[in-house]
This record gives C-alpha cells, sequence and structure tokens, in this order.
C-alpha cells in the first residue's frame, strides 16, 4: 500500500502567462507557493475476491474491470500512461475541488508519485511534474496552464519561468523571517462558490490575442514581486498593494473571471484595509486571498465574518510518499518499467 501526500497551491503572480499560447511566443513566468492543506491518494492492489478488477473512490465510487470503462478521466490516462491494472485508488483532500487551488493537478501528481513508488521506483520531482501535465493537458486535452503541476510536485515559495524550451523553478532567496511575515499578513476566504477552471481557462485562452499587453504587465509584476520580498529594505506591505494592481489587470482577462458577488466580497476588504489581494485560481469562484497589514486583519476578519476563513502556513516539501509497504502481487499484463 502507497499513501501520498501532495500539497495545494496558491497563484500570487503571472497567472494566465503559463498558458502555451502565450509564453512559447512571449515566454511566461509566476510566482507562487504550496501550503500545509493536502490531498492524500491511497493505492493498493485489490484482491481477486470480486467481480471487479479496479475501484476508485472520490466523491463517487466507480467499481470497473476494463480501464476504458472509468468515467474519471484523468485517472483512466494515468493508469493508461504507467501500465497500472487491479487497483484500488483513494482520493481524500483537506479542502474541495474546483475552488482554485490547483486540486486536480495536485491529485495528478500525487497519483503518479503512487503509482510509480506502487512499481517500487522513486521518480524525481520533475518528472512527475511533466507527467503530470502531460496527462491532464495533452491526454485529457484540459485546458490550462502549467503551474498547478510543477508547484504541487516541488512544493516551496517559487518563481517559475516558462519557455519554448521548458521551464525553470527558482525558489526566492528571501529569509524565514520575512517568509513568515508575509505568511501571517495574507488571510485566505473561502467563498462558497465552485467552478471548473478548464472552462475558464479555454475562455481566456480563446482572447489570448487580445490580451498580450496585459498578461505582458502581469509577467513584470513577477519582477517587481520577486524583489520587494528577497530586498529586506523594501517595504513588505508594498506586496499587498502589487496583488491589488494584479487583480485589476486579472479581471481584464476573461468576462468569467469575478462576478458580482466576488467583486463585493473584495471591496469589502479593501474598505476593512486589506491592501490587496485576488481570487485564486482561473477564476469565478472558490478562495479569495488578502494581504491585510497587523492593524487591521481583526476588522477584515469581521467585515468578512460570514466567510470560512482558512488558517495556514507556506510548506517546502511538494509531493511525498508518507506511507510504504511493498506488495508481493503478480499483475496480469502490467510491465515494471
Amino acid at each position: 500500500m502507497i499513501i501520498t501526500k501532495t500539497p495545494f497551491r496558491m497563484s500570487f503572480f503571472g497567472g494566465g502567462t503559463d498558458l502555451k499560447e502565450f509564453y512559447e511566443k512571449h515566454g511566461g513566468a509566476v510566482l507562487s507557493s504550496t501550503f500545509d492543506k493536502y490531498v492524500y491518494v491511497t493505492v493498493r492492489h485489490l484482491p481477486r475476491f470480486f467481480d471487479y478488477s479496479n475501484q476508485l473512490t472520490y466523491s463517487k465510487i466507480e467499481r470497473i474491470n476494463n480501464i476504458d470503462e472509468m468515467e474519471h478521466p484523468m485517472v483512466r490516462n494515468a493508469m493508461k500512461l504507467l501500465d497500472m491494472h487491479e487497483l484500488i485508488i483513494n482520493y481524500d483532500a483537506d479542502l474541495p475541488a474546483r475552488t482554485g487551488l490547483g486540486t486536480s493537478s495536485s491529485f495528478a501528481v500525487g497519483l503518479l508519485n503512487a503509482f510509480h513508488s506502487l512499481k517500487g521506483k522513486q521518480k524525481d520531482k520533475r518528472t512527475l511534474a511533466d507527467e503530470a501535465i502531460y496527462v491532464e493537458r495533452v491526454m485529457c486535452n484540459e485546458a490550462g496552464g502549467l503551474q498547478d503541476q510543477i508547484a504541487a510536485s516541488f512544493g516551496g515559495l517559487n518563481r517559475i519561468d516558462f519557455t519554448a524550451d521548458g521551464y525553470e523553478v527558482k525558489p526566492l532567496n528571501i529569509t524565514e523571517e520575512r517568509k513568515e511575515k508575509l505568511n501571517s499578513n495574507l488571510l485566505l476566504f473561502f467563498t462558497g462558490f465552485s467552478r471548473f477552471s478548464s472552462q475558464i481557462q479555454e475562455d481566456t485562452k480563446k482572447n489570448i490575442e487580445d490580451k498580450t499587453k496585459t498578461l505582458l504587465m502581469m509577467k513584470d509584476m513577477v519582477d517587481t514581486a520577486e524583489n520587494i520580498l528577497i530586498d529586506e529594505n523594501k517595504d513588505l506591505d508594498d506586496f499587498g498593494r502589487l496583488l491589488h494592481e494584479t487583480w485589476k489587470l486579472k479581471r481584464s482577462t476573461g468576462n468569467k473571471i469575478s462576478t458580482n458577488e466576488i467583486d463585493m466580497i473584495y471591496d469589502k476588504a479593501l474598505n476593512a484595509g486589506a491592501l490587496g489581494g485576488k481570487l485564486l485560481g482561473a477564476g469565478g469562484g472558490g478562495f479569495m486571498l488578502f494581504y491585510v497589514p497587523d492593524e487591521n486583519k481583526e476588522n477584515v476578519k469581521k467585515e468578512l465574518k460570514d466567510l470560512l476563513q482558512v488558517p495556514f502556513s507556506f510548506e517546502n516539501e511538494g509531493t511525498s510518499v508518507i506511507y510504504y509497504v511493498p506488495e508481493k502481487f503478480d499483475v496480469e499484463g502490467e510491465t515494471n518499467d
């Protein structure tokens, strides 16, 4: 039996520039961090006592014999990619899906990590990220960028740069004290709305040519944000003010990014003392993140008391195997490549 733990991510700056249609022409960059809320995937072989050969448990239970019968496209394709058979797969998570935290990509990375481990192999973080990108973007043909799979696999507070030749992950050179202060000044709230990010990403992708100027500005903000964080002489509150600027820009990249309800929440937070914030993920609902100085935190919490606040801490590990017990199980038709 294998159990993997894979973190969620929050993207601060550069979202949208990790779309292939943009970064292959202009280059892309994002600044993001993983935090201590996780997707857990348990995988083991299914004993041969049942009239089905695979069982998958998530928001529903699937019991099938032929992998092609599986309704969950990502699991189906991941099993095909790594030639997996006769499995029990269980999904669990600290936070709900379709809420802007890269849930599906964290699941993909954690699942692939578990599959390799079940075969007795340990894959590096880049391989896991690359395979998750391939499964979601190529095999499942889901619209979206590349940052989620990379963040979930590598973990940490990073700048990720994208070019036509690939990507590079650069951990930010920031003091632990400054990182803790940034963490302390960020408040995370659940709006109660959920959506499929691929639908919103598809809308953004269609308008990519019209939004090139805006996306280039959002890419430049990654440089500015990085400098704010690594230069101890700079005012950390400028990070919050820059979040407000990227929020205004992101709203212009697609008509499904925000809603009247989301705008009302955002305005309430700013009026109560937040310096800036953003809707995490592609948009349309889910979690909202605000940068709030110490003296204004209680005001913001009071103003948004109808929303669920989720305390969090940054994490650095990325996907990991937290339970490993080898199995002696001869799977018919499965290779060990």
